[in-house]
């Protein structure tokens, strides 16, 4: 299991297109590809992202949980304010239950566990982020190992209880797994090893607009 690196310059996948995996009148849930944006970047360069593709179809459709661009999985847009502002407010109040999908390096000890480190910006290494005890904001991750592969490496389900950027990725880092291909967390044999990052948004619950509590699965790709 080992595969040359990505092409550092952006070329998200085309194909599909956009795949939508619910929609109603309130809400469009979205199966986001590794290597598209969230959405757009600064750079002219950078404007092709799901948001933007989204809202070619649907013009008042706004983001509401971002996924790093090398990641994929259940991504969530409102259809109108009042689902926005319902909808946000449980992950402000994390409320949600999500679950990913990640292969990290190295086989992990036990079979479950929390991570509770603070994390903040890295101000010499912008956009990374590192643990930061003394400036971190708080942040939890639970993990459970679903199997442990001959790499060496573990396939673990990975349950954020809070949202800080780029969380799992630094997480996994700073208790020795980083994820494979991580080409911003891991180095040597963990980035060679895949040539996207190994993390996947797998599940997604919440309360809908219309009361139900719902929940949405998108296979892992890997």
């Amino acid at each position: 299991m080992s595969f040359a690196l990505s092409n550092p310059n952006y070329h998200p996948p085309m194909e599909p297109y956009i795949s939508v995996l619910y929609r109603d009148e309130d809400i469009v849930v979205l199966d986001k590809p590794s290597g598209l944006l969230s959405v757009p970047g600064r750079d002219p360069a950078l404007s092709d992202s799901l948001a933007t593709r989204v809202q070619k179809q649907f013009p008042k459709a706004l983001m509401i949980n971002r996924l790093d661009k090398d990641t994929s999985g259940i991504v969530l847009m409102s259809l109108n304010r009042n689902a926005h502002a319902t909808i946000a407010s449980q992950f402000e109040n994390r409320t949600t239950q999500k679950s990913y999908v990640a292969v990290v390096w190295g086989h992990v000890d036990g079979e479950a566990g929390q991570i509770d480190l603070p994390l903040a910006i890295d101000p010499d290494n912008k956009p990374r982020h590192r643990v930061d005890h003394e400036a971190g904001r708080a942040s939890q991750t639970r993990w459970s190992v679903l199997d442990r592969l001959p790499l060496p490496a573990t396939r673990l389900m990975l349950y954020p209880l809070t949202g800080r950027t780029h969380q799992l990725r630094v997480h996994m880092k700073a208790i020795g797994h980083p994820i494979l291909g991580d080409e911003f967390y891991s180095d040597g044999d963990a980035l060679k090893a895949s040539t996207r990052l190994l993390l996947h948004a797998e599940a997604l619950g919440f309360r809908h607009p219309d009361g139900r509590d719902v929940t949405f699965n998108v296979a892992c790709p890997f």
